[in-house]
């Protein structure tokens, strides 16, 4: 009875640390901006352009490939490709018309009902850090 007890005890304590361990696989929580280094592109400044400065930029669109990946794909996927938490960038209109909706919301961010959906990067990631990743973007758009 003893060595019954103990395997069920023992069963229990490893049912729960896997349900524990899923729990933290899965779980979004809080994430930490990683710095993009934008050294090797023209210095924009402060005050937001309109308009996309590194539009086609090679060297703007690897360094915005990489800022996506550390940044934006926990969200919108690998690639752009969402996997349903935030929606799939590939489909942003390109040219100045998805300029001015991706501006608004790396600005603003997104918030609905008092929940973020979406933080500002206004502050947090340079301009040029973020107009890196829109030219970046637009290599992988989909009609």
């Amino acid at each position: 009875m003893k060595t019954l007890i103990s395997r069920t005890a023992a069963a229990l304590v490893l049912a729960c640390g896997v349900a524990g361990g899923a729990a933290t696989v899965f779980a979004h929580g809080d994430v930490v901006p990683q710095a993009v280094d934008t050294s090797a592109l023209k210095q924009i400044g402060k005050d937001w352009l309109t308009t996309n400065p590194y539009r086609k930029d090679p060297k703007a669109i690897e360094i915005g490939a990489s800022a996506f990946n550390q940044n934006c794909a926990r969200c919108h996927g690998l690639g752009a490709v969402s996997g349903g938490i935030a929606p799939d960038l590939r489909y942003l209109p390109l040219g100045d018309e998805g300029d001015e909706y991706y501006t608004n919301r790396v600005i603003n961010g997104s918030i609905r009902d008092g929940v973020t959906y979406m933080p500002k990067f206004d502050g947090v990631l340079s301009q040029e850090a973020l107009w890196a990743i829109r030219a970046w973007l637009e290599t992988v758009a989909e009609p």
